[in-house]
């Protein structure tokens, strides 16, 4: 080698440094790509991006023949830089060679080439895809004996290889944090709206049901005048028929088909028409996740869902806007809710909240973190904390809030004002 001329030894060892710089960018970018944007444009057909995902689908393989190309470039090219240094400086000087070329690679085959090929994956994985596909075919035998002694020593590791690309799958604290930095390529409302389908699966009918004691409902055992004046003057669409206590529920009417029975004269009406116009109850459990009620109002084909507990006893009522808001926000109102809210802003940052306001409704009106795994309404966080109902008003500070109580009954907290100390 030492007889060849300098300017094919040159030749050579540039051609080396390329190739290297063809390996080095290789691993990284095919490293890099993102994994669920190559299954979108390989779902499209997009050439480059089918022959990388057949590549990264054995990632040993693939980095079995990168290695393999890398490292027999850098070995040839540090015998040619070698012979270069003898040729020129005489004996010794190949050990100055050795330094000025790794420095040369360094810069100009590793560092350089992986910092575009981190920055701009897919347009250096998919052309070279064209070139890495056919190499690992004419070096299979050497990429075949090199993996089975990796793929043995990761093993003893508990690794297995073989099958690392079966675990890229996203979880859904992952899938939330994408959809959280998606930043303009999604919209803030739609955003929202995906964060909030994930977060179903964290709450349950029991954090977002009417509870029972502010249900609206006709009781059969009340005369047929009040039975009417409640169908002719309710805000709700569809009413939960029972027989004097609301666990003895036998059916939900929809106003719709009040019609079929109020006509002539009201002494004509009968709790039986009621009763028989009325659609059978369906039951739902209180611990029911929020994801799976959506599924099952689907397949019920139901608006409305009377929620119980594991004693059979009737907790109150969940509705399908009740749950769509949970996703999409509030989009209804009605005139009750018009005339009482249940958190009205008081002056220097204090809020006056209702007893009854669910922790969840303060914690997305307020944008507060209030503790939501224990009472799931203000009344009983409260109550919990003092552990009995005050005789009279008191101040509570339960980390960065404070509340003072308004108004109490014998039996619940029914208002008090609350404000956020850390943001005054």
């Amino acid at each position: 080698m030492i007889d060849a001329p300098l300017s094919l030894l040159f030749s050579v060892l540039v051609g080396l440094i390329i190739v290297s710089i063809f390996f080095s960018s290789s691993e990284t970018a095919m490293m890099s790509l993102n994994r669920y944007r190559l299954k979108h444009l390989a779902n499209k057909k997009h050439r480059g991006a089918i022959r990388s995902a057949e590549l990264l689908s054995r990632p040993d393989r693939l980095i079995g023949v990168i290695l393999i190309g890398n490292n027999l470039a850098n070995n040839f090219a540090a015998i040619v830089a070698a012979a270069i240094a003898i040729k020129l400086y005489g004996q010794g000087s190949e050990f100055l060679a050795g330094l000025v070329l790794t420095l040369v690679m360094l810069i100009f085959a590793e560092v350089t080439p992986k910092t575009i090929a981190a920055l701009h994956p897919e347009k250096i994985a998919f052309p070279f895809s064209f070139i890495l596909k056919p190499l690992l075919i004419i070096l299979y035998p050497a990429v075949w004996a090199v993996n089975h002694v990796s793929n043995s020593l990761a093993k003893l590791f508990g690794v297995d290889a073989t099958k690392a690309h079966k675990n890229d799958h996203l979880r859904p604290e992952e899938l939330r944090t994408v959809v959280d930095e998606a930043g303009d390529l999604i919209p803030d409302q739609h955003q929202g709206m995906l964060l909030n389908v994930l977060d179903l699966e964290k709450a349950t009918v029991e954090d977002i049901m009417i509870p029972r004691n502010e249900v609206c409902g006709l009781d059969l055992e009340e005369d047929i005048s009040t039975l009417l004046h409640q169908i002719r003057t309710s805000d709700y669409t569809r009413l939960p028929v029972y027989e004097g206590d609301i666990n003895r529920v036998v059916g939900v009417l929809h106003l719709r088909n009040a019609a079929r029975f109020i006509f002539g004269e009201d002494s004509t009406v009968t709790t039986e028409a009621i009763r028989r116009f009325a659609r059978e109850p369906y039951f739902v459990p209180e611990g029911t996740s929020l994801s799976m009620q959506l599924l099952n109002f689907q397949k019920e084909k139901r608006r409305m869902a009377i929620v119980v507990d594991e004693y059979g006893d009737v907790q109150g009522v969940v509705t399908l806007e009740d749950l769509l808001e949970e996703i999409v926000g509030d989009f209804t109102t009605n005139q009750a809710e018009d005339e009482n809210q249940e958190i009205s802003a008081l002056e220097n940052g204090w809020h006056l909240i209702e007893g009854s306001t669910s922790i969840r409704d303060i914690n997305r009106e307020l944008g507060w973190e209030l503790p939501t795994d224990g009472p799931k309404t203000l009344n009983g966080l409260l109550v919990e904390h003092l552990e009995n109902i005050p005789e009279g008003q008191v101040a509570i500070k339960l980390g960065q809030y404070l509340f003072e109580t308004m108004v109490i009954t014998d039996k619940k907290v029914e208002t008090a004002r609350a404000v956020n100390t850390s943001s005054k």
